[in-house]
């Protein structure tokens, strides 16, 4: 069972079939954030060398596999399969997805920041502009609407509205 913040949400709740619309999206670090981590290990092997170049060239061959694995375990996967919503590590089943807006940079920049209802459960990097806010149409849950990162905002609200009416309909 994954917890979306609020309520506890399971796959089976709400019945939503074995449909997929096949939709994935990996939000991994941007290629800024990538040259920044380098940068940063480079930096880090500098600050050594006064101890030596061997312990230089060690700090940062570590530093570069540290910030490395740092990476790679902050990009989440984002996707539509299945019947759930999977938004990092909390799914939602397609049955409790109400309305759909797909944000542009401005409109994220908006939501997470003047626009954000604490209550929000937030899948959120900050290298990625747009993202998503989907309304839930469960009453008894106390998140009024996720807010996910996405590079790809109107695909993923295109395959989330058809998918969730797909899976009222059963």
């Amino acid at each position: 069972m994954d917890t979306d913040g609020g309520r506890a949400h399971t796959a089976g709740d709400g019945d939503a079939g074995s449909y997929s619309t096949g939709y994935t999206e990996h939000l991994y670090p941007s290629p800024g954030v990538v040259a920044a981590a380098v940068v940063f290990a480079g930096f880090s092997g500098v600050a050594l060398l006064p101890l030596g170049p061997v312990a230089a060239g060690v700090a940062g061959v570590l530093t570069v596999v540290v910030v490395a694995t740092l990476l790679v375990r902050a990009s989440v996967p984002v996707a539509v399969r299945d019947g759930v919503f999977v938004a990092g590590p909390a799914r939602l089943p397609l049955a409790v997805v109400g309305e759909v807006e797909p944000l542009d940079a401005a409109a994220m920049r908006h939501a997470r920041g003047p626009g954000l209802d604490a209550r929000a459960y937030l899948c959120l990097r900050g290298w990625v502009p747009g993202g998503v806010r989907v309304h839930l149409r469960d009453p008894e849950d106390p998140v009024p609407y996720w807010l996910v990162s996405s590079r790809r905002p109107a695909s993923l609200a295109a395959a989330l509205t058809a998918a969730a009416t797909s899976a009222r309909e059963e």
